[in-house]
């Protein structure tokens, strides 16, 4: 056997030993602009950083072939003064922070001061700029150091030629000149969503192609992303005062789940104005819209978190597009809560509003405190509820005989639910109040109601009623699915466990380390669940029990159920696990209890139901996310028979 000590010749497969050396000082630039430049679009977001932070109020982007021939970004900011314009191509000269501290609590754009210096390294690069005080501007060419006068007004020209002319291998890995400007674009786009206050121009070889005039948020929205956006859009307001030192504020557009995509391609979210992508505000937002889309549609969303500096760490990713939150649980906690409430007004509280029109609904942002985080609300009815309650005339006679008609249609669809809880039947028996199903005693006070009086049923499916706008459409199982789920939700709200059902045999699988620990860890949190699962050995795990009304029968393995539910609480916290876990199961019994099709009913039971959506959270959608209601208006009814023509 070959000694370990011999020599390199014994051994052809050694490499062969280089000494330790400095890299020259242009190879470092050219790997941190690997790091920074990706393609042109990493070029226009690192300028546009620039200009915002120089307090610029219009911004010019000039682009040649996609931005691969020249890129031009110029604004009116406060300008570069001449004696420093050499310092600020050179690797880690900034004027953005100066100490740890800055670091740790960055309020800027930028704040590394490579990206002019990792551009230069593979473009040709040239910065124009004048201040308010300067006679004139001064021009500086990267590659040769010449500093010469030239002629602009108050602010900064950067252009950049032939990118990656310097390394040409990277400039074959671009594609085309479509697809380079694309990006491009999308990156202007970012930056003009998170400040509507500056007026956005992009030229594309010598045409302009977008022009964004500084405007209010909801105009910015609509400009850049369209009417349509903004329409079906719930707005959570801006705070008008800054917020107290730690708190968190979330204001924007939140899309209504009918405007949801298979793609996630309309989803922009910022942290104190800048764009990132982060995996627990992805999660909280996906979280908040769990009950109300259908399938594996996607939100649309353009959302603001404002939180103080100290609380975030963005020098994370050489993009700055990732995030680090000190307290990622308050931060996820103040996100969903900000986006339950605006989700769960229905649009059928609103008077005066169609279904079709524009549906942006104003929503203070969540009370936040400190933490992030918001004391629990008791539930109760909703204030919209009490507004239901102002719409509809005085006491009626016909409200206890409302309530008598329906209690033995709510009790009947009872009958269906999961006996292993009991809790459908037990809350489907119940009578709803008098406010929620008293009707219109009069044709001028039905149409006060939102979704109006109910005029007849359709094969006993669809419910037929008539409001102010027209005619309205409602799907009675997936309406009766959404009003029993929320009552069922409102009774596990006091921190109930779900009821387990041991099992007969007990089922073992194995497990990875992690999934050991977090069975130890959170005991508590699968007990609340329903679930019983131990250590069995070193690498496996028993389960003995399964949540009663799972354990009759479910199509999901048990071993794939237990993993998901294991991965979830090792990934998020375990209350909001919890709390989604009971909610799917919730939703699977009332799916059950909810009253069935080609199932008659009576006008006054059609007119219960209808009181009981308007009063009722999330009532637009059913669980699975399908719509409920759809309204009809009457200039659709007119052009569909061709009436005025």
């Amino acid at each position: 056997m070959p000694s370990t000590f011999e020599d390199a010749e014994a051994h052809p497969l050694a490499p062969e030993r280089r000494p330790i050396r400095a890299l020259p000082d242009e190879l470092i630039s050219q790997i941190a602009a690997g790091e920074v430049v990706e393609r042109p679009a990493s070029v226009v977001r690192e300028l546009l950083d620039n200009a915002l932070d120089a307090g610029a109020r219009h911004i010019t982007v000039r682009l040649l072939a996609g931005g691969v021939r020249l890129i031009s970004v110029e604004d009116d900011g406060s300008g570069i003064p001449a004696s420093e314009l050499p310092l600020a191509i050179r690797r880690h000269a900034t004027s953005k922070i100066s100490s740890l501290s800055d670091l740790e609590q960055v309020g800027s754009m930028g704040f590394r001061g490579e990206a002019l210096a990792a551009v230069a390294s593979v473009a040709d690069l040239g910065i124009t700029s004048r201040t308010a005080d300067a006679a004139h501007a001064q021009s500086l060419q990267a590659r040769t150091g010449e500093l010469l006068p030239a002629a602009r007004s108050q602010g900064t020209t950067v252009e950049v030629k032939e990118l990656f002319f310097a390394t040409p291998a990277r400039r074959k890995f671009l594609k085309s000149d479509a697809t380079e400007y694309a990006h491009a674009l999308e990156a202007v786009r970012r930056h003009a969503l998170a400040r509507p206050e500056v007026g956005f121009a992009v030229w594309h070889d010598g045409r302009l192609t977008a022009q964004w005039r500084p405007a209010s948020f909801e105009r910015r929205c609509a400009d850049v992303l369209g009417e349509a956006f903004v329409a079906q859009a719930l707005l959570l307001a801006k705070p008008q005062e800054p917020s107290p030192a730690g708190a968190l504020q979330v204001w924007g557009l939140a899309g209504l789940p009918d405007a949801a995509r298979a793609r996630a391609d309309l989803q922009y979210f910022y942290v104190n104005g800048r764009y990132v992508r982060d995996k627990v505000l992805m999660h909280a937002v996906r979280s908040a819209y769990d009950d109300v889309l259908h399938g594996q549609r996607q939100p649309v969303h353009v959302l603001h978190l404002q939180i103080a500096a100290a609380l975030v760490d963005v020098n994370v990713h050489p993009t700055k597009i990732e995030v680090r939150f000190r307290d990622s649980r308050s931060v996820h906690q103040a996100v969903r809560r900000a986006l339950d409430n605006a989700l769960a007004l229905p649009r059928s509280a609103q008077p005066s509003g169609s279904e079709l029109g524009p549906l942006t609904q104003p929503s203070q942002p969540a009370a936040l405190g400190n933490d992030g985080t918001s004391p629990p609300q008791p539930h109760r009815a909703p204030p919209w509820a009490q507004q239901t309650m102002r719409w509809q005339p005085g006491p009626s006679p016909a409200a206890h005989q409302v309530s008598e008609a329906i209690s033995p249609w709510l009790h009947s669809a009872g009958t269906a639910s999961d006996t292993a809880t009991g809790l459908v039947a037990s809350e489907l028996s119940a009578a709803p109040p008098s406010w929620a199903s008293s009707p219109a005693t009069d044709g001028q006070a039905s149409e006060e109601w939102p979704l109006g009086r109910a005029l007849a049923q359709l094969h006993g499916v669809y419910i037929l009623a008539q409001n102010r706008q027209g005619l309205v459409l409602v799907d009675m199982h997936a309406a009766h699915e959404r009003i029993v789920y929320e009552r069922l939700k409102a009774q596990l709200d006091h921190g109930a466990a779900l009821r387990s059902q041991p099992l007969l045999i007990a089922q073992s699988l194995p497990a990875t380390p992690q999934e050991m620990a977090t069975v130890q860890t959170h005991a508590q949190a699968l007990a609340q669940l329903g679930l019983d699962v131990a250590p069995l050995s070193a690498h496996s795990l028993a389960v003995r029990a399964l949540p009663a009304s799972l354990s009759a029968g479910s199509a999901t393995p048990v071993a794939e159920l237990v993993r998901g539910v294991l991965a979830e609480l090792a990934a998020h916290d375990a209350s909001e696990v919890i709390q989604r876990a009971q909610h799917e199961l919730l939703s699977s019994m009332a799916c059950h209890g909810a009253v069935r099709a080609n199932r008659q009913l009576t006008l006054p039971e059609m007119d219960a139901l209808l009181r009981q959506m308007e009063a009722t959270e999330r009532s637009d959608q059913c669980n699975h996310g399908r719509p409920t209601w759809r309204q009809i208006s009457m200039k659709e009814l007119d052009a569909l028979f061709m009436r005025g023509r």
